[in-house]
C-alpha cells in the first residue's frame, strides 16, 4: 500500500507519503457547504433581530463600540461587517460615534499598517479603528470580580460605549471550549490580570475543547461578559475553506449556545479507538502563523492519539512563538517536568501557561514539529523538532514490532475527535 498525503504548512503544503501494511485512516473536518447567498444570509440574521430590545434606545447620539478579532482568527469582517455597519446606520447612529476595537486579547497590538489585514479599504477609512492592548492601564477600567475571583478590567473606550456589540467566529476551542460568544470582549478587550486569571482555570481538566456547560474557565468569561456589560453578538460558523456556513445574531449567550447546538451536531468526528501514530498540520496560514496559536492543533491531535503514541505537527510558525514572555519564561528549564514545577511556584500566567499546555501533552504522549523556527530556540522551549518530516515519519514506523494505525489530520485545529459511542 502506497499513500500520498498533503498537509497544508503555512501557504503551502508536504506531501507525504505513508507506505507498508499499516492501517491508515485521513480524517478531515465535515465537507460543510457554504449558502451561495452568504451576504442575504448575513443582513437576515441582523434584521432578525432588529426588534430586539436594546434597538428600542438607539438614538441618533448613541454610541457603539464593536470588538473584531486580531490578525489571527480567520473571521470574514469583510463580508460580516458591510451588513452590520448599514444596519446600524439606517438607524441614525452616526459614523463618529461607532469605533471598532481590535480585539488582541495579550497578543502584541496591532499596528495601523496592518489594520487593512482585517478590514476593507472603505471601512478604514470612514471609522475609528483602535487595536487594544491589554498592558495600557491607563485604558482600562475596574468592573468588579466574578464569582471564581477574577478582577475584570476592560478597555474604557468599550465600558464607555452605549451599546457594545462583539463580532467573531463560533468554533472548538482547545481550553475555553468554544470560541465565539462574550469571549471577544471577555478576552480580547481585557487587561492581562482579567486574562491571566481566567486563563489560570485552564488547569481543571473541564476546561477542555468541546466543553461549554461545565468547563469552569468558559463559564468566567460568560460571567467577565456580564459584568462589561456586552449588548449584542455577532458571530459565524465557517468550515475549514473559510467560507460562512451559519450566522448568529443576538444577546451573546444566544448566541454561543445556539453555535454550539450546530457545531455538536455537525462537526464531531466520530473515531472506534485512538491511533498509534497521528500525522497532523494545525491546517496552515493563519492557524500556523505562530507556534502559540499551532499549540492549539497539537491539543486536538493529541486527543486521536493513544496513551505513549507519537504526534507528529507541521506548523510554518512564520512569525515565530508568538510570545515572547513564553520564551523568557523557558530559559533555565531543563524538562516539561521544570516548566510545570516551575509554574506552580511563579504562580500562573497567560503566555507562560504555553509551556504548560505542551507538558500536559507530554505528559501522556510523544510529540515532534515541523517547523520553521530555529533550532535553537525550539532547544529552549524543550520542543523536539523535525528536520525532515518523510523522514521521521518512516523511523517512527520502524519503530514498532507491528503495523501502527495511524490517524493523517491535515486540519487538525477544526478537526476535533470523538470516541464511537462516548459522550
Amino acid at each position: 500500500m502506497n499513500s500520498t498525503f498533503s498537509l497544508p504548512y503555512g501557504n503551502a503544503f508536504l506531501e507525504i507519503n505513508l507506505v507498508g501494511e499499516n492501517v491508515i485512516e485521513q480524517f478531515f473536518p465535515a465537507d460543510l457547504k457554504s449558502n451561495s447567498d452568504v451576504s442575504t444570509m448575513i443582513e437576515i440574521a441582523i434584521r432578525i433581530s432588529s426588534n430586539y430590545m436594546v434597538f428600542g434606545s438607539i438614538t441618533n447620539e448613541t454610541t457603539i463600540a464593536i470588538t473584531i478579532n486580531d490578525k489571527t482568527r480567520p473571521v470574514p469582517n469583510n463580508l460580516l461587517f458591510p451588513p452590520l455597519l448599514k444596519y446600524l446606520l439606517e438607524r441614525g447612529i452616526k459614523k463618529e460615534n461607532i469605533t471598532i476595537l481590535i480585539a488582541t486579547g495579550t497578543h502584541i497590538p496591532m499596528p495601523p499598517e496592518e489594520f487593512q489585514l482585517l478590514l476593507n479599504t472603505e471601512v478604514l477609512s470612514e471609522f475609528k479603528v483602535i487595536s487594544h492592548n491589554c498592558d495600557d492601564d491607563t485604558k482600562l477600567i475596574y468592573k468588579g470580580k466574578t464569582s471564581r475571583g477574577t478582577p475584570v478590567f476592560v478597555n474604557s473606550l468599550y465600558d464607555q460605549a452605549d451599546l457594545k456589540i462583539v463580532v467573531g467566529d463560533i468554533e472548538p476551542h482547545h481550553f475555553a471550549g468554544f470560541s465565539g460568544g462574550y469571549k471577544s470582549a471577555s478576552i480580547g478587550v481585557c487587561g492581562r490580570e482579567t486574562i491571566n486569571h481566567n486563563h489560570a482555570l485552564l488547569q481543571d481538566p473541564k476546561s477542555c475543547v468541546g466543553l461549554y456547560e461545565d468547563n469552569p474557565l468558559r463559564q468566567d468569561i460568560e460571567e467577565i461578559g456580564e459584568l462589561i456589560g456586552v449588548n449584542l453578538a455577532l458571530n459565524a460558523i465557517l468550515n475549514e475553506r473559510k467560507e460562512i456556513l451559519h450566522v448568529f445574531f443576538g444577546h451573546p449567550k444566544d448566541v454561543i449556545l445556539a453555535g454550539i447546538k450546530v457545531i455538536r451536531e455537525t462537526e464531531l468526528t466520530l473515531i472506534d479507538e485512538p491511533y498509534d501514530l497521528v500525522v497532523a498540520s494545525a491546517g496552515g496560514y493563519p492557524k500556523d502563523i505562530n507556534l502559540y496559536q499551532a499549540q492549539k492543533a497539537l491539543t486536538h491531535a493529541s486527543l486521536f492519539c493513544r496513551d505513549g503514541g507519537t504526534v507528529l505537527l507541521a506548523a510554518e510558525c512564520i512569525e515565530g512563538v508568538g510570545s515572547q514572555s513564553y520564551i523568557d519564561f523557558m530559559q533555565g528549564v531543563s524538562s516539561h517536568t521544570d516548566a510545570q514545577a516551575k509554574m506552580v511556584q511563579s504562580g500562573f500566567r497567560v503566555g507562560p501557561h504555553k509551556a504548560l499546555q505542551f507538558a500536559l501533552i507530554a505528559n501522556r504522549i510523544n510529540f515532534k514539529i515541523k517547523t520553521e523556527i530555529n533550532d535553537s530556540l525550539m532547544k529552549e522551549l524543550q520542543l523536539l523538532k523535525v528536520e525532515n518530516l518523510q523522514e521521521t515519519i518512516n523511523q517512527t514506523i520502524r519503530s514498532y514490532t507491528s503495523p501502527p494505525r495511524i490517524a493523517v489530520v491535515p486540519y487538525a485545529t477544526a478537526t476535533i475527535p470523538q470516541l464511537r459511542g462516548g459522550i
